[in-house]
C-alpha cells in the first residue's frame, strides 16, 4: 500500500493516509490525497468520502523534514481547497491527534466525527508562524472567533468532547476504530440525504474587540509575534469574504516566514528533539526503576519526590528525624493539593499518591529494596559523602546512587563509593516537580547503562533531560555565574540592577538577574560566593553590594526584601532606593566613577559573556552540542524561546560581531573579557555553532 490508500466500500470511498510514524503531511501525502480526492469525484460507486489515518493518531500536520527547504507542489492550502470544493461530501475521521494540517485538513472536509479523547490543535504559534492553510479562516467560522482565537494563539489543544460543544466536530465516535467510525458515520449522512457544506461558505463570525486582544496578546508575548499576527488574520476572518481571507492569510502566513522568531523557535524544535539523542546510549536498555528513594525532605527532596509519585512509581522520602519527614509529607501533600487547583489532577489521585505510592520515614534500612535513590541534601561536600557513604551501606546491588547537587564534583562523590559506575548526577530545578530542565550529569565512570536509566526517567517524569559533564556549576549553573558576573560589574561601574532587569525582560527574558536572585535567595548566591572564594584571582571584581544586602538580612522574596521590596501577600516587586544607596557606597569603595548604560550595551554585554562561556562549556566536552545549551537555557533559565537560545543568539548575531564585542570589553577589562578560542576559531573559519550541531 502507497502512502495514501482508496478503496470503496459500499457507497463509501475511504482514503487512508499511511505515513508511519505520525501522518505528517509530506509532499507524498498531499499527492496522494488530491489524487484520491479527483479519484473520487469521478468514482460513480462512491456517493460519499472518509479520509482517515492508519496508526495512532489522523493526520500530525507538516512533515519537519521539509522545515526550511523550497516548497513542493501540492501545497496544502490547494488540497484543503480541493477537499472542500469536492461536489460529493467528505468526512474527516479523528483518532489520537489532528494537529496542525491534519486539522486543516479536517476543516476543509464537509463533516467531522472524532473519536473520544483525540486531541485538536493549530499549534503553529510555537515554531513562530499560523495555520497557513485556511485555519486561520476556517476554524472561526466553526467554533466562533473567542475559542478560534484561544486555540490559534495559545497553540493548546482541545478535546474531542470540547470540539463537539465547541461545533468543530460533528459527532463523537463509539469504540476505538476511526474507520469505522467514519464509514458508520458517512453511511448515516448518506441515508439522511446529506449535502456538501463547504466550511468556507460558512458566514464569516462575528468580530471582537481586537485591540483589546491584541493588547493583551503583545503584553504577554515578551517580543514574540506570531500570536499577534495570527490574530490579525482571524480578524480577517470577520471581515472579509472566504477566498479574500484565504490571501490574507497566505500573506501574513509569509510575514513570519521570513522572521528571524520563526527561525529561532524551529531551532527550539529540533533541538529539544536531538538532545536525548546519544551515541552512549544507542542500543542500551536501562535498569529497572520502579521504585525511588530520595534522601532529604526539604524544598527540593520533596518536590523531587512528587514528581515521581505523579508519574506512578513508588516513593521512599527518607529524613533524619520524624518530625522532618512529616513536614517532608506536608510538603508533597500542598504540592499535590496545588495540582488540584491547576486541575492538572483529582483528588481520587492525591489519595492514592499518598497512601499507595509514597512513604515517608526516617533512616536508610526503607530503601534496602529502591532501584534508585536521589540525594537532595545540604550542598556540602562532606554531607553528600557522608549520605553516599550510608547508600552505599544500604542498597542493593544494581541500585544507581544519585546526587542532585548543582555545582558539586560528581566523580569526587563517586570515588566516595565501592561502586562509581553506578553513581550520576541528576540536576533538578526547583520547583522539581514543575520544571521541566534535568541535567545529567554523567561522571569519569558513570555505567553506559546508568546514564540511559537516567535518561529514562526523565522521560517519565515529564522532564527535558540535557547530558552534562562534571565541572562547577555543570552546564546551566557554570554559564550563569558567568554572565550574571558581567551584570555584577555593570552595576559596579553605573548601571541601576532595576535598568538591568528591564533591559533584559524586554530582550525577552522571564526575569532580569535580580529578579532571580530575589526569587531563588540572596543567600544562594552568597554561599555560592564564599564557597569559591579561595580561589579567587586577585583581578576578580566582588560584588560587595550584593554581600551587603545578605548581611542586612535581605534575602529576597523569602524576607520581603532583597534587590526589590516584597508587599505583603505580592511576589512582584518595587523599587528600593535604600538598595540604589548600598550599590553607590560598593562603587565609591572600589574608587569607581559611575558612568551610563544603554539598555542596548546591557543586553550586548550580558549575551556576549553567555555565548562566550557557551563555546568554552563546548570546548571542555561539558556539553555535547551548542543545541544542548540552548535547550538548557529554555527549559530551565527563562531564555525567550523566539531567540532560539544562547547558542542559536550568537548564530544570528554573527559570530565575528560577538568577538567583536568583547574584544571592545577587553579595552577595559582584559582578565573578564577574553574569548573562548572555539569562538575565535568558529568566527576565523566563517562557521557558526549550529556547523557543530550537524558535525
Amino acid at each position: 500500500m502507497g502512502l495514501v490508500a482508496y478503496e470503496v466500500e459500499g457507497k463509501v470511498a475511504v482514503v487512508t493516509v499511511s505515513n508511519a510514524p505520525v501522518n505528517a503531511l509530506s509532499q507524498a501525502v498531499r499527492a496522494g490525497l488530491s489524487e484520491a480526492i479527483e479519484r473520487f469525484q469521478s468514482d460513480a460507486e462512491a456517493d460519499i468520502a472518509v479520509i482517515c489515518g492508519a496508526g495512532r493518531l489522523f493526520l500530525g500536520g507538516a512533515d519537519i523534514t521539509e522545515f526550511g527547504k523550497p516548497p513542493m507542489s501540492p501545497g496544502l492550502p490547494e488540497v484543503i481547497n480541493q477537499i472542500e470544493a469536492s461536489t460529493k461530501p467528505v468526512v474527516a475521521a479523528v483518532h489520537g491527534a489532528a494537529l496542525g494540517g491534519g486539522l486543516e485538513v479536517a476543516m476543509g472536509a464537509h463533516y467531522r466525527v472524532a473519536l473520544a479523547g483525540a486531541k485538536l490543535g493549530v499549534p503553529e504559534v510555537k515554531l513562530g508562524i499560523l495555520p497557513g492553510a485556511g485555519g486561520t479562516q476556517r476554524l472561526p467560522r466553526l467554533v466562533g472567533v473567542e475559542t478560534a482565537l484561544s486555540m490559534i494563539t495559545s497553540g493548546a489543544p482541545i478535546t474531542a468532547e470540547a470540539g463537539v460543544e465547541a461545533g468543530l466536530i460533528d459527532k463523537l465516535g463509539v469504540g476505538g476504530d476511526a474507520r469505522a467510525a467514519g464509514v458508520a458515520y458517512a453511511q448515516e449522512l448518506l441515508a439522511g440525504g446529506a449535502a456538501v457544506r463547504p466550511t468556507g461558505a460558512i458566514a464569516p463570525p462575528e468580530a471582537v474587540d481586537f485591540a483589546a486582544v491584541q493588547a493583551k496578546l503583545k503584553a504577554k508575548a515578551r517580543g514574540e509575534v506570531a500570536a499577534s499576527v495570527a490574530a490579525e488574520a482571524v480578524e480577517a476572518a470577520t471581515r472579509l469574504p472566504f477566498a479574500e481571507g484565504l490571501a490574507e492569510e497566505r500573506r501574513l502566513f509569509m510575514t513570519l516566514m521570513d522572521t528571524p522568531q520563526r527561525a529561532g523557535l524551529i531551532h527550539a524544535f529540533f533541538a529539544e528533539r536531538a538532545v536525548a539523542k546519544l551515541p552512549e546510549i544507542v542500543g542500551v536498555a536501562p535498569r529497572k526503576f520502579g521504585h525511588i528513594g530520595v534522601i532529604g525532605g526539604g524544598t527540593m527532596g520533596a518536590g523531587i519526590a512528587t514528581s515521581a509519585a505523579l508519574a506512578g512509581l513508588v516513593v521512599t522520602l527518607v529524613e533524619r528525624e520524624q518530625a522532618a519527614a512529616d513536614t517532608a509529607r506536608d510538603t508533597i501533600t500542598r504540592n499535590l493539593n496545588a495540582g488540584i487547583k491547576r486541575g492538572k489532577l483529582s483528588e481520587a489521585t492525591r489519595d492514592a499518591i499518598l497512601s499507595d505510592k509514597l512513604v515517608t520515614t526516617v533512616g536508610y534500612e526503607g530503601l534496602s529494596q529502591a532501584d534508585l535513590v536521589i540525594e537532595a541534601v545540604f550542598e556540602n561536600m562532606e554531607v553528600k559523602k557522608q549520605v553516599f557513604a550510608e547508600l552505599d551501606r544500604v542498597l542493593p546491588a544494581g541500585a544507581i546512587l544519585a546526587t542532585n547537587t548543582s555545582y558539586l564534583d560528581v566523580d569526587e562523590i563517586a570515588a566516595s563509593t565501592s561502586r562509581p559506575a553506578d553513581v550520576i548526577g541528576l540536576h533538578f530545578f526547583s520547583p522539581a516537580h514543575i520544571m521541566k530542565l534535568l541535567e545529567v550529569v554523567v561522571a569519569g565512570k558513570t555505567a553506559p547503562d546508568v546514564v540511559a536509566t537516567a535518561f529514562a526517567l526523565g522521560k517519565r517524569l515529564g522532564k527535558t533531560s540535557v547530558r552534562a559533564g562534571v565541572c562547577d556549576g555543570f552546564i546551566g549553573n557554570r554559564i550563569l555565574a558567568h554572565y550574571r558576573t558581567a551584570a555584577d560589574h555593570m552595576v559596579l561601574d553605573g548601571a541601576s540592577p532595576y535598568q538591568i532587569d528591564k533591559a533584559l525582560v524586554e530582550f525577552g527574558f522571564a526575569m532580569g538577574p535580580y529578579q532571580v536572585s530575589d526569587l531563588a535567595g540572596l543567600d544562594i548566591g552568597y554561599m555560592t560566593r564564599q564557597r569559591k572564594l579561595a580561589d579567587a584571582h586577585p583581578r576578580d571584581r566582588a560584588p560587595t553590594f550584593a554581600d551587603a544586602l545578605y548581611h542586612k538580612g535581605w534575602l529576597g522574596q523569602k524576607t520581603g526584601h532583597g534587590y526589590y521590596i516584597y508587599d505583603e501577600g505580592s511576589r512582584v516587586g518595587r523599587k528600593d532606593p535604600e538598595v540604589e544607596e548600598i550599590v553607590a557606597q560598593a562603587r565609591a569603595d572600589a574608587g569607581v566613577t559611575p558612568r551610563a548604560f544603554t539598555d542596548e550595551e546591557i543586553v550586548r554585554r550580558y549575551m556576549a559573556a553567555m555565548v562566550n562561556e557557551g563555546a568554552r562549556v563546548l570546548a571542555e566536552g561539558i556539553a555535547q552540542r551548542p543545541s544542548d545549551i540552548d535547550v538548557v537555557f529554555l527549559a530551565g533559565y527563562g531564555f525567550p524561546r523566539w531567540r532560539g537560545g544562547p547558542m542559536q543568539h550568537g548564530d544570528a548575531q554573527g559570530l565575528e560581531s560577538i568577538l567583536a564585542d568583547i574584544r571592545e570589553f577587553a579595552e577595559q577589562d582584559d582578565h573578564y573579557w577574553k574569548s573562548a578560542p572555539l569562538l575565535e576559531q568558529l568566527a576565523r573559519e566563517g562557521r557558526s555553532f549550529d556547523s557543530l550541531n550537524k558535525s
